[in-house]
């Protein structure tokens, strides 16, 4: 569905998108994460064309952002963090408004908006004014708005923030219904959304793409191992005896011994699953399983490991640098004797 291809955006000296690829597929949520500052909303701008690359080539729906604007733009519903309302309007103005602006065939203008404002829960709310409207109602309205024109691409920047507890959760669904019909590109600093749902997630870090794939993939690539959380009846001994029976185990750490129970922390080797045969030993040993979990980092863990990994190797390539401009009089001296 869009496809990205060594993008690179130049602010003057500052480089704020360093040759970044990925695909997006079709019909999949997306999470784009990163710090403040990492290059998220120029990705999300250059993807909506509303501005340009310095360097690569972005095509949605095989459409060039740059040589085909009209059909790229066409393809895409955009809802910024703050969505540009006009609040003397109406939702049904407004709505009619954007439809207009996105030349909407006037025959399909009022079918699209019903639809809109069915799917984002605006029924009823249509004849209000915009400012007398939550904020959550707002951002119905924002999302009203992306889907006119029936887009195959909604891009949502920072779509919960500032929301109440029952507003996130009307919004999350919200999303989730989107997903079933449209692809999502979602950009979000609440990491616990992301994680609940998206089916891929995006690291961009410093302008670059530093990590890619499902949450679970990126937490298997940074942790390698498997670790199992273990509680069975039993002395500890027996208990660490029988699981260290088990052929793939490669540690067992004796975490508590209380009441008859025993806990373990047990580390697998990557890529095999080895629950089954450790309840086996178990059984075998006479110690019966209570409670057996897959231990895995948290989307909020892989994105702290990967992007202070990408800070520290930055900081390491500028400690590097004044190595370089301290042979620069050298070089202009040599250059200038050379001259003369």
């Amino acid at each position: 569905m869009i496809q990205v291809e060594h993008l690179t955006k130049r602010y003057g000296g500052h480089l704020a998108v360093d040759d970044i690829s990925f695909t997006v597929e079709e019909g999949t949520i997306y999470g784009l994460l990163g710090p403040n500052g990492a290059g998220k909303s120029t990705t999300m701008n250059i993807l909506t064309g509303y501005i340009s690359a310095s360097d690569g080539k972005v095509t949605i729906d095989g459409h060039d952002v740059l040589e085909e604007a009209s059909a790229a733009k066409a393809c895409v519903g955009y809802l910024p963090e703050q969505p540009p309302l006009y609040v003397d309007m109406t939702p049904l103005e407004y709505l009619n408004f954007v439809a207009e602006l996105k030349k909407v065939k006037r025959a399909d203008r009022k079918p699209q908006i019903d639809y809109a404002m069915q799917r984002t829960g605006l029924a009823g709310m249509e004849n209000r004014l915009i400012k007398n409207l939550s904020k959550g109602y707002r951002q119905r309205v924002g999302f009203a708005a992306a889907l006119l024109g029936n887009p195959k691409v909604i891009i949502l920047d920072e779509p919960i923030v500032g929301l109440d507890p029952a507003q996130v959760i009307e919004i999350r669904n919200l999303i989730k219904e989107l997903g079933q019909q449209h692809t999502v590109i979602l950009s979000s600093h609440i990491l616990s959304e992301v994680s609940a749902l998206c089916d891929k997630v995006l690291i961009i870090a410093n302008g670059k793409l530093v990590a890619q794939g499902t949450p679970e993939e990126l937490s298997e690539q940074l942790t390698g191992d498997v670790t199992l959380q273990i509680t069975a009846l039993g002395e500890a001994q027996k208990v660490v005896a029988a699981v260290n029976s088990v052929q793939g185990v490669k540690q067992t750490v004796l975490e508590q011994e209380q009441n008859g129970e025993t806990s373990v922390s047990v580390t697998v080797e990557q890529g095999k699953d080895l629950r089954a045969a450790i309840s086996a030993a178990l059984a075998m040993a006479e110690c019966p399983v209570l409670a057996l979990n897959t231990v895995s980092m948290t989307l909020e863990d892989v994105f702290l490991q990967i992007t202070s990994q990408t800070e520290e190797s930055d900081a390491e390539e500028e400690l590097q640098e004044p190595v370089d401009e301290q042979q620069e009089p050298a070089d202009t001296q040599a250059h200038e004797e050379a001259q003369e």
